[in-house]
């Protein structure tokens, strides 16, 4: 049986493609009333020294980095005249 993620929890791994500090340390995903999120994490520390973690949520279908296609139409000039 395939392991299968359940409503309302997730997963986090380390992220070994870190190149700066603005790359996430755990990038992961979660499955929230039916939908899948994409998780990314980052390690802080506040003043004290304790250690935290903020967290950032994506829908997985958000993620992509191709331009959006437009449904709209392509304008069309109607002025230009056709022999």
């Amino acid at each position: 049986m395939a392991w299968e993620t359940r409503d309302n929890s997730g997963s986090m791994f380390k992220n070994n493609r870190k190149e700066t500090d603005k790359h996430p340390d755990m990038t992961g995903e979660a499955l929230i009333e039916g939908k899948t999120f994409w998780v990314n994490a980052w390690r802080k520390v506040d003043k004290n020294g304790n250690p935290w973690y903020s967290f950032a949520f994506k829908e997985k279908e958000q993620r992509s980095s191709a331009p959006a296609k437009s449904s709209k139409p392509a304008a069309i000039d109607d002025d230009i005249p056709f022999d």
